[in-house]
């Protein structure tokens, strides 16, 4: 780091100063900022050996889940509902809404949500807060322009019309593998959400709603005349209209659909929801899903104390991230996630408290590898052995090939900073499976291989364009990175040259690339940098270099980095400038040293950034979203990124500069 940049941080920190020759990257500051940081890491450690942070949405989520407990006609829990309460006060806008994410503008499905939870846990219309969020809604377009799912919400509740909510007809569970709308043609996360809402569907039961809360005075024209939204700007014309048309006919003829017929549908739906239950976990790992199951159990007259429903209950509840204060509902949790880029971190600082707390980590994660369940993958490999993780404690049906890569590489590295094989058969079968699920094009999607069926984007159901899991850039550089790491590089691995072709396809014409599970240029680009780095592109390749020019130019002015989610926007799509976040400095960090940079002032300052960011405990905040879930539609703030991320960079920036090596030496 420069002297004058590191003189007056030194100062401010009471840290004695040297220059850059005498410490050859040791300095105090830095070694005394790793230090409270992997500390601070390493008291967050569970008992078993995991981590595992919160993993926080919008306020629609929340609100579904107020939603859920009064469509079951469950008594209210005063001090619950007090501290969800206090959730969507503190986010809602100045303007009266909701958003998808922090500094974004309303977002009308999630307002509205958020707007009936609140009615539904007893506050009044006439509140400031509910006056203002009401004005913002109908100057927004009112709640007859909220999204597919949260009009099906709304029908439940008896709010809207069945006939606003497009065709989604249950037997879709009889059909063969060769039709293009069959269910393995969808991704794995709306196929677990899809599934217990066929049923809903056919059934169309009606909340209890005890209360009789309606939500009229949202609307711009009354809720029974609603028909379907128009097309979504991501939708084809031409397709939309067929499909358009698809869904009229069906509504035509759905009263002459054979019973039978219907109730082997049915009991088809049920069995594969039945099968993917998984603990507390829930369906799918995800708590949309995990809520349309229960709904589903609930409009098949399960009693509330039958083993799947109840089970299926209380894993709703597992979502619930209850404060001293506020309380709010996680779309999912991340275990597997966290303690993986911990032990990376971990390993990085690599002092002897970090690498004993990262090696029980890593144990944990060992037993947590799926080995004997083979699950949807298997439809399009059926050949290939089970050997991934999922992202959540359990999900075995769900391993994804994200957290693969990630977990397979801390392990190897783990081995090979202990000069151990103590996860080498972990690492083995992970590695195998990860190039079993490879795409034609070389590129891999995070769930599933080929699942690219991009025309069910275009049904009206659609309207979040999220149907299936082609390969992305970011998940890719990923298994790029692993399969280096491990010796697999491209000059001598079939997969790895593949993934290489693959990734220099996806290079934007700024040289930035695209970040499908993180926000976004930054978050595609580190990962790239990475994947490139370890298969062995030269650092003053020109490709390389215009990653490298425009990370630098992107720096904002305190020597961070920042990216909003609306990067993602249709009418937009290319980077969108933000406040600068802990976890994104630290990935454009990270991408600039795997890209050769360590000496660059731009490095320098970003790395003055992270220190003069540090707060008490040794660790970072970010008040920003920084993670998706599916782009436009819902975005995470994962509340581990910067904890862990901070520390492998100001890690890895001491270790390169002590090393005097300009080369990464992992794949990650």
């Amino acid at each position: 780091m420069d002297t004058q940049t590191f003189a007056a941080l030194s100062a401010k920190h009471g840290a004695p100063h040297r220059n850059r020759e005498q410490d050859s990257g040791h300095l105090p500051l830095l070694e005394s900022t790793i230090e409270r940081a992997a500390q601070g890491l390493i008291s967050a450690q569970q008992l078993d050996g995991h981590w595992v942070y919160e993993l926080e949405a919008d306020a629609s989520t929340t609100a579904e889940y107020v939603m859920l407990t009064h469509y079951l006609g469950e008594p209210p829990k005063l001090e619950q509902h007090q501290k969800i309460a206090r959730y969507f006060h503190r986010t809602q806008l100045a303007d009266g809404g909701w958003p998808l994410y922090t500094g974004g503008p309303i977002e009308v499905s999630s307002s509205v949500n958020a707007y009936y939870a609140l009615k539904i846990m007893g506050e009044a219309e006439d509140t400031e807060s509910m006056q203002r969020a009401r004005r913002a809604i109908l100057t927004h377009g009112g709640a007859e322009a909220s999204n597919v799912f949260t009009r099906t919400l709304l029908a439940l509740h008896g709010i809207v019309p069945w006939k606003a909510i497009p065709m989604m007809p249950v037997e879709i569970m009889q059909l063969p593998s060769w039709f293009p709308a069959h269910l393995s043609k969808m991704s794995p996360v709306a196929r677990a959400f899809l599934v217990p809402l066929l049923v809903v569907n056919a059934k169309r039961p009606q909340a209890r709603n005890a209360y009789k809360v309606g939500i009229d005075e949202l609307f711009k024209v009354a809720p029974s005349t609603l028909r379907l939204l128009p097309r979504a700007p991501h939708q084809n014309a031409g397709l939309f209209a067929f499909f358009r048309g698809l869904d009229a006919m069906l509504r035509a003829t759905e009263p002459l659909f054979p019973k039978r017929t219907r109730q082997r549908a049915i009991q088809s739906a049920v069995a594969f929801v039945d099968e993917r239950l998984d603990g507390e976990e829930g369906l799918g790992g995800i708590f949309p899903a995990a809520a349309m199951a229960v709904m589903m159990y609930d409009a098949l007259d399960y009693l509330a104390n039958h083993p799947l429903r109840a089970m299926a209950r209380q894993t709703v509840e597992h979502f619930l991230a209850v404060g001293e204060h506020e309380a709010y509902c996680q779309s999912t949790r991340s275990p597997v996630w966290d303690t993986a880029f911990v032990a990376h971190a971990l390993l990085e600082a690599n002092t002897p408290a970090a690498r004993v707390a990262a090696t029980r980590g890593l144990d944990w994660l060992r037993v947590h590898q799926i080995l004997d369940v083979r699950g949807d993958w298997t439809t399009r490999r059926p050949h290939v052995r089970p050997g991934g993780w999922a992202f959540q404690y359990g999900n075995a049906h769900y391993p994804d090939v994200d957290d693969t890569a990630v977990v397979s590489a801390a392990m190897d590295r783990g081995d090979k900073l202990t000069h151990s094989e103590t996860y080498r058969e972990a690492v083995a079968r992970g590695l195998e499976w990860i190039v079993g699920m490879q795409c034609h094009n070389g590129g891999w999607g995070a769930f599933e291989a080929e699942n690219t069926h991009s025309y069910l984007d275009n049904i009206p159901f659609s309207d979040h364009g999220a149907m299936t899991d082609p390969p992305t850039a970011d998940v890719s550089a990923r298994c790029l990175s692993l399969l280096a790491q491990l010796g697999q590089l491209p000059a001598n691995s079939e997969p790895a040259n593949r993934a290489l072709n693959y990734l220099w396809r996806e290079q934007q014409p700024n040289g930035s690339w695209y970040g499908r599970w993180g926000v976004n240029y930054v978050y595609g680009t580190w990962l790239a940098l990475c994947a490139l780095n370890a298969a062995g592109v030269a650092h003053d390749s020109p490709r390389l270099q215009r990653a490298v020019q425009w990370l630098i130019a992107i720096q904002n002015e305190d020597g961070g980095w920042g990216e909003s989610c609306a990067s993602y926007e249709h009418d937009c799509h290319h980077f969108s400038q933000a406040p600068s976040t802990a976890s994104q400095t630290s990935w454009a960090l990270l991408g600039l040293m795997a890209a050769g940079q360590i000496n660059h002032p731009v490095v320098a300052r970003g790395m003055s950034y992270l220190l003069a960011t540090q707060c008490q405990d040794g660790l970072w905040e970010d008040a920003s979203v920084t993670g998706t879930g599916i782009p436009r539609v819902i975005y995470l703030r994962y509340h581990g990124y910067p904890k862990f991320f901070p520390l492998w960079a100001l890690a890895r920036y001491r270790n390169l500069r002590r090393s005097g090596i300009t080369r990464v030496a992992t794949g990650m």
